[in-house]
């Protein structure tokens, strides 16, 4: 689910239900306190309209053109019907003229001649306010019926019918207003959200690549920082303090498997390396040796024989040679003589360069190359002994391919972020009673094919011991048309 999507939801469903929630509250209070209110406020302009028109009435004595002046001003000021009759009947002051209307709802009020609905509001010694309903009219009005100091009656009226059209269309307002808010409230959360969920989804990314290990995303703050910023700033020191951290985890881990197995091996590799050398040195010295003395005592009489003597002879002492080698670079491996030196490289580099050395036999026996990887290949590990193990999968490889002499290497991602790396050859599966073997120093499962090609009988087991120090899985697996060894190495 579009977490974007979630917060813009979210943002906008609070802000439309503030701005409802509030207009509904303004609805509410105008329905049912406005009336009221306004009613109450008419009260007080009645009965300030009556104590203004009361003390001019005692000042003055009498009702002049100026008096009438100011109480038509009152009147219009606060939207009243203002009206003074005499005792006689006559109208002595009126600010909506001559209205028999309004003399006859006074006197009627006095005398009690009236079928109209009223409801007494406020009472006073010398005037009273009701709410008076005119069923003949079918209006309604605020009334104050009175006696002014000077003994004239006084009434002052107000219709009501203002107050319910103020609500309506006070109501009617906050509607258009409301449908205007709420688009506001959509386009505000939406860019509110965008601003806010820009920094948040970077933060998000570079927490999912550091669960990946992967230290090398860093958030940029925006200049004006505020608390995410701030948040990004301390992901990017965790992100480089856990890079540092696993990176000296990485080492200080190997170095002490080193350190805890290295004491257990050094006396038995002692041993089992002079045991093995001894033994494995017999048979090319017998050979130089009777070989040597049989040119000696001028056995070989042709050229052709001696020649045959010569190679033979030549032929064992690479083979100590390279016996030698490899014993030594075991004998490292296994005595801690040389310290692993984990480095980045390109693992394709140093398979290409073990091919070309190999090229000229690899022409010879007819076989055929194919490299599938994606380059370049960067591994962890220590590079020389890493070129131990490629040299010795490929050097097996090329001796023991047959049938169609096809040579297969692949460099392909594991499922766990380590690269795996294989040498696939074309030929006869190595029997299963020397699987478990194959791995030990000096096990040689077809001896009469190991001795054709110089196998000292201890390459793999350079390779066990490569890997076993590097602490990543290596194995072998038979094919119907082949056999594939392999190895992994952290990517």
């Amino acid at each position: 689910m579009n977490r974007k999507g979630i917060l813009n939801r979210q943002i906008a469903g609070v802000m439309i239900l503030l701005v409802v929630g509030t207009l509904l509250l303004c609805w509410l209070l105008n329905t049912c306190f406005l009336g009221s209110f306004y009613i109450r406020n008419k009260q007080k302009s009645m009965q300030h309209a009556y104590d203004t028109i009361n003390q001019m009435s005692m000042d003055n004595g009498t009702y002049s053109a100026s008096s009438a002046l100011t109480m038509e001003r009152l009147a219009a000021s606060d939207g009243l019907s203002v009206m003074i009759i005499a005792s006689d009947g006559s109208v002595l002051m009126s600010s909506v003229g001559d209205s028999q209307e309004m003399v006859q709802q006074l006197l009627s009020a006095i005398f009690g001649g009236t079928q109209d609905e009223k409801n007494i509001l406020d009472t006073e010694d010398s005037y009273f306010i009701e709410r008076r309903t005119d069923n003949r009219m079918q209006e309604e009005y605020l009334v104050l019926w009175g006696t002014l100091d000077d003994g004239n009656m006084i009434m002052i009226r107000s219709a009501l019918e203002s107050i319910r059209e103020s609500a309506a269309l006070s109501n009617q307002f906050l509607f258009f207003v409301g449908l205007m808010a709420i688009v506001i409230a959509i386009v505000v959360a939406g860019k509110l959200s965008s601003y806010i969920m820009r920094p948040l989804q970077k933060l998000t990314d570079i927490s999912r690549r550091m669960t990946e290990l992967d230290f090398n995303a860093r958030y940029l703050p925006q200049e004006r920082k505020n608390e995410i910023d701030f948040l990004g700033e301390r992901m990017n020191e965790m992100s480089s303090t856990l890079e540092n951290t696993i990176r000296e985890l990485k080492q200080a881990n190997l170095e002490l498997q080193q350190g805890m197995e290295q004491k257990e091996k050094n006396e038995a590799v002692r041993k089992d390396f002079i045991s093995s050398v001894s033994h494995e040195l017999k048979t090319p010295i017998a050979l130089i040796l009777g070989y040597g003395e049989g040119l000696q005592e001028g056995i070989a009489e042709d050229e052709e024989s001696r020649k045959f003597y010569y190679d033979v002879i030549v032929d064992e002492a690479k083979k100590m040679e390279r016996l030698v080698h490899e014993l030594l670079a075991l004998n490292q491996l296994e005595s801690g003589g040389r310290q692993l030196q984990m480095e980045w490289f390109n693992l394709m580099d140093l398979v290409r360069g073990i091919l070309s050395a190999s090229s000229i036999l690899i022409e010879q026996n007819g076989i055929h190359v194919q490299i599938e990887a994606e380059e370049p290949v960067n591994i962890w590990a220590d590079e020389f002994f890493t070129e131990q193990v490629v040299s010795n999968f490929i050097s097996n490889a090329i001796h023991y391919a047959s049938a169609e002499k096809q040579i297969v290497v692949r460099c392909a991602p594991t499922e766990d972020g380590n690269i795996r790396f294989s040498v696939f050859n074309t030929g006869k599966a190595i029997p299963e009673e020397d699987l478990p073997h194959i791995w030990e120093k000096f096990y040689k499962g077809d001896k009469a094919r190991t001795r054709e090609y110089g196998g000292s009988g201890i390459g793999l087991s350079v390779v066990k011991a490569v890997m076993e120090s590097f602490n990543k899985p290596y194995g072998v697996k038979n094919y119907d048309n082949g056999v594939e060894f392999w190895c992994e190495f952290d990517h």
